[in-house]
C-alpha cells in the first residue's frame, strides 16, 4: 500500500469516527445539566457566528472560481472554525439553560419546525462531508474534491443559513 493510500485510509477513519462521534457526544451533553449562569447570552452569539459563516463559504467559493487558492482554503478554514465555534457555544448554552418553546401559530410554526428539523438532520448529514471535501482539498485530491464540493457547499451552506432563521424566528419566545 502506498503512502497516499494509508494517509486516504487514516483519514477515512478519522472522518468516521469523527462523524458518528460528533452527533453522538452532542446528543449526550444535552443531557447534562450544569447549575450555571453564563456571563453572556449565547444564542445571539452563536446564530451571528452561523451568519458569519454563510458568509465565509460565498466567499471561498467566489475566490476558487476566480482562481484564488490560498484565500479560498484561508476562508474555509475559517468557516470550519466558526462552524465548530458554533457547536461549542450551542451545546454550552443548552447545557446551561432549558429549552425554549416556539410560541409562533399556525403557517408559522409549521414552518419553524420544517426549517429546526431540516437544519438538525442536515447539520448532523453534513460532518462527514464537510471533513471529506476538507481532507480532498488539504491532500490535493483536487478532482474528488470538486465533485464533492458540489454537494457540501449547499448543504453547509444551508445549514448555516437556516440556524440563522431558527434564531430569528425563536428568538421573540427567549426569556
Amino acid at each position: 500500500m502506498s503512502s497516499k493510500e494509508q494517509s486516504t485510509k487514516k483519514y477515512n477513519t478519522l472522518i468516521a469516527i469523527l462523524s458518528v462521534a460528533i452527533p453522538l457526544v452532542v446528543a449526550l451533553l444535552f443531557r447534562v445539566k450544569l447549575d450555571i449562569k453564563l456571563p453572556v447570552f449565547l444564542p445571539p452569539i452563536y446564530a451571528t457566528i452561523n451568519a458569519i459563516t454563510a458568509v465565509l463559504l460565498i466567499v471561498a467559493v467566489w475566490n476558487i472560481k476566480k482562481g484564488n487558492r490560498k484565500l479560498h482554503e484561508l476562508f474555509i478554514k475559517i468557516a470550519i472554525a466558526c462552524s465548530i465555534a458554533f457547536l461549542v457555544m450551542y451545546v454550552l448554552y443548552h447545557m446551561t439553560s432549558d429549552s425554549t418553546e416556539y410560541g409562533g401559530e399556525g403557517t408559522f410554526k409549521y414552518v419553524y419546525y420544517f426549517i429546526l428539523i431540516s437544519h438538525i438532520i442536515l447539520s448532523i448529514l453534513v460532518i462527514p462531508f464537510v471533513l471529506i471535501t476538507y481532507v480532498r482539498g488539504i491532500t490535493n485530491n483536487l478532482e474528488k474534491h470538486k465533485k464533492i464540493a458540489k454537494f457540501t457547499f449547499p448543504l453547509w451552506l444551508y445549514v448555516a443559513i437556516s440556524g440563522v432563521i431558527v434564531y430569528l424566528m425563536i428568538s421573540p419566545y427567549y426569556q
